[in-house]
């Protein structure tokens, strides 16, 4: 049976809550792949409105859009430039969109990495053992990804407090500005800023909030 909407949002809450508790208690990333690949596909189906592949283990895709676009999803948790992606040649003729998603497993949230139809994507492809391989370093290497700067990105929400201005972006990211200039590292200020409101750091789930999180909390609560 098909999920709602609603039910994908609930069910990609719920894996990324599953993920959070999993490495709080020190599982290693390597044993989340599983899970991470789920969120991944549920982020998919969530972007696009779409749905999951209706086979388990489904033939080269793994999201059907809202389009009826079949999109194979690939999701890491791996930094920089190093390290690819594979997809199976006998399988991608089976899709039509491909896209490639970084899970931050520090601030707990997704960022795309490319998000093309499978004719763009294949121009990065690299052949090798009968699979089509997809280097990092092509992805961010070239600046494919699809998150633009701050800069161009539209302020939603912000608050001033004592000499900083904590600011939240369209993309749900957070800032947190000193004379105007953006602090390299935001999390240890607004740390110091909850403890000096008040503000517990932690989340419901009693785990530690992420960058959004503990920076979105801190502006709801200086604009009261």
């Amino acid at each position: 049976m098909a999920l709602t909407q609603i039910q994908i949002i609930q069910s990609l809450g719920e894996a990324m809550n599953w993920l959070e508790r999993e490495l709080s208690w020190g599982v290693a990333i390597q044993e989340q792949r599983h899970l991470i690949g789920r969120i991944g596909e549920l982020y998919a189906a969530l972007m696009t409105g779409g749905q999951m592949a209706p086979e388990v283990n489904q033939a080269g895709y793994d999201v059907v859009s809202s389009e009826g676009e079949r999109i194979s999803v690939k999701t890491t948790t791996q930094k920089g430039t190093s390290g690819h992606l594979s997809f199976n040649s006998k399988t991608l003729t089976h899709v039509d969109r491909v896209m490639v998603f970084y899970m931050n497993i520090e601030e707990m949230q997704i960022e795309t990495l490319l998000d093309a139809p499978l004719s763009e994507a294949q121009q990065l492809f690299s052949e090798s053992a009968g699979k089509q391989n997809l280097t990092l370093g092509k992805l961010r290497g070239s600046n494919r990804s699809s998150s633009r700067s701050l800069e161009e990105q539209k302020v939603t929400n912000e608050a001033r407090y004592d000499e900083y201005i904590v600011r939240e972006y369209e993309s749900g990211t957070i800032a947190v500005l000193k004379n105007e200039v953006i602090e390299p590292t935001a999390k240890p200020i607004l740390r110091k800023i909850a403890k000096e409101i008040g503000l517990s750091i932690m989340n419901p789930n009693g785990n530690l909030m992420n960058t959004r999180q503990l920076g979105a909390r801190i502006i709801k609560d200086l604009s009261l």
